[in-house]
């Protein structure tokens, strides 16, 4: 019978059920050198400028295609939880219908039909999370690590799902070991899965990771298996 460390390399995620309150103490996760923290800083700032040179073509035809679709704004901007609980605004391409929450706040799920047809391609392939690296270069944002969530169903899930709130030791990413390993959390037995992918990634996080993980990407986007 594997031990939690064997089961932890078999699937690549911490089990909640498995865990104590001391873990993050004694896995070291969620710790980080002030030489990290300054690395990680500087390549992230460097990738993000260089994101928005070289794919600029492809926000001004995303803008246009969005704009002749539906009337309505191109960027879709909302409150997430960052770093330390920190709240930040996070911009993406809009996807949805103007009126998607007019009956209060929804999960997204991967065949949303609040979605517009120009939404479901730009979702599919990940263009609409393009205008994040503007996040990345603020600071509010890595390109690796926990998806960000909205305050009202943190609040929700931090009392459902325990240790939920330790996600938030990290900065959140554009994508992740959690986006990469599971698809779209529509639920709360869903959140509680990816937040297990999640915790396997803040205790083991390294550059090298976060490399497999950008090139792991790139592979579901090229394949259209977006997340």
């Amino acid at each position: 019978m594997l031990c939690a460390k064997g089961i932890e390399r078999e699937t690549g995620k911490v089990r909640i059920d498995m865990l104590s309150p001391s873990w993050i103490i004694f896995s070291g996760g969620g710790k980080r050198t002030r030489f990290w923290m300054i690395a990680t800083r500087l390549f992230n700032f460097a990738m993000a400028v260089f994101g928005i040179i070289v794919s600029s073509p492809i926000w001004l035809l995303t803008a246009i295609a969005i704009k002749l679709e539906s009337s309505g704004p191109v960027f879709y901007k909302q409150e997430r939880v960052g770093r330390n609980g920190n709240l930040f605004t996070i911009i993406k391409f809009r996807s949805m219908r103007q009126d998607a929450e007019k009956n209060g706040p929804v999960w997204a799920s991967k065949n949303d039909d609040r979605t517009t047809r120009i939404g479901k391609f730009i979702r599919k392939v990940r263009i609409d999370e393009l205008p994040q690296l503007i996040n990345v270069m603020r600071g509010e944002m890595n390109f690796v690590g926990p998806r960000p969530e909205r305050p009202v169903f943190v609040e929700q899930l931090t009392e459902l799902i325990p240790f939920y709130s330790q996600r938030h030791l990290v900065a959140p990413g554009v994508t992740g070991w959690a986006q990469v390993k599971y698809d779209y959390g529509a639920s709360v037995e869903d959140s509680m899965q990816k937040l297990q992918y999640d915790l396997y990634y803040i205790k083991n996080a390294s550059l090298f990771f976060d490399i497999w993980i950008l090139l792991q990407t790139v592979k579901i986007v090229l394949f259209s298996r977006g997340r």
